[in-house]
């Protein structure tokens, strides 16, 4: 298949064009580069630089396109709250484009990277897809806004999508050559791990959440598992599966200090903790509950024990300090 992935320079994005790459497909990613790097794209996709609202980017890369996964956006819950405006232009208003051109080229399936961010403080854990979505920042409420606008073009124009609610991606490509580079950086693992190596302290946001140590529980999810569950939906669409939403993450949720303690046991290396106040906008507790991904996609994570979440992303900082950079 000809396959877009938008974002695809990110660090889903660029993991998910590698894994689809890698199973003979071919791959257009069209990315801006403003937080993305051509470094990380595989040597077979063809990069179309530009904007996710950019109608003449999106004119050379989604004709003859079989489907399209959208990685493209802001994630950043803490900043959605300060700069709103940022993450609804950017994650809800700009993607129109997208679609459209969707429609107007023939392409008739999306599978969308949206996020656990939409439940917000879920009533009971493990979260199903059928529990209450009340996003607690405009991050998760943009999310959130994209899969409703999703169902409005299933209805207009039977353009076929899967919503994928990730929960916390993490980890990086197996042999440890594509990975996580954000600056500044804003996830829990490759921030312990910086620490570590540079013997800086690492800050734990909140200690006296209702947890059992007091600090945020995640379900943590390996990026190319993540990659895999792309491809099923993709094959799923093709099949001519149904629009659907679902979850993916383990089941299983850690909490900061359990997280901290893993990047140790891999590293060998203590790391200095200090603890600050908790961020706007996190829930406590956020696990997925994963039955509908196993029996709609016959899909089952399997590198995502937080051991080898964490030996991967230890392998890729440890190569590359610097990211994608010198």
């Amino acid at each position: 298949m000809r396959i877009l992935v938008t974002g695809g320079a990110g660090y889903i994005g660029s993991v998910t064009a590698h894994y689809l790459c890698g199973r003979g497909h071919e791959v257009v990613v069209l990315d801006s580069l403003v937080h993305g790097f051509a470094e990380a794209l595989p040597a077979q996709a063809a990069l179309v630089q530009a904007d996710i609202g950019d109608r003449k980017g999106l004119e050379r890369a989604v004709p003859g396109c079989d489907a399209v996964v959208h990685c493209a956006g802001f994630i950043q819950p803490a900043e959605s709250v300060v700069a709103p405006e940022l993450y609804f232009r950017n994650n809800v208003a700009a993607p129109l484009a997208l679609l459209e051109a969707c429609v107007q080229h023939g392409c008739p399936r999306i599978v969308y990277s949206s996020s656990c961010a939409v439940y917000g403080n879920a009533e009971t854990v493990p979260v199903s897809e059928t529990a209450a979505t009340r996003p607690t920042s405009p991050y998760g409420l943009s999310k959130l806004q994209f899969e409703q606008i999703l169902d409005a073009f299933r209805v207009a124009h039977d353009l076929k999508s899967i919503s994928l609610r990730y929960f916390n991606a993490a980890g990086a490509w197996p042999d440890g050559t594509v990975g996580e580079a954000h600056a500044p950086e804003i996830h829990l693992i490759p921030r312990v791990l910086h620490s570590i190596a540079e013997g800086t302290p690492v800050t734990v946001h909140g200690t006296d959440y209702h947890t059992p140590d007091g600090t945020c529980v995640r379900d943590y999810v390996h990026v190319f598992d993540l990659a895999r569950a792309h491809m099923a939906a993709i094959e799923l669409l093709l099949a001519g599966g149904e629009s659907a939403t679902m979850n993916l993450g383990t089941g299983r949720g850690y909490s900061v200090r359990e997280v901290i303690a893993a990047c140790e046991q891999v590293t060998g290396v203590a790391a200095v903790v200090e603890e600050g106040a908790r961020r706007q906008g996190d829930p406590p507790l956020l696990v997925a509950a994963v039955g509908r991904a196993e029996i709609v996609l016959g899909w089952r994570p399997e590198r995502s024990d937080l051991t080898t979440i964490v030996g991967d992303a230890s392998r890729w900082h440890t190569g590359h300090p610097d990211g994608y950079g010198p």
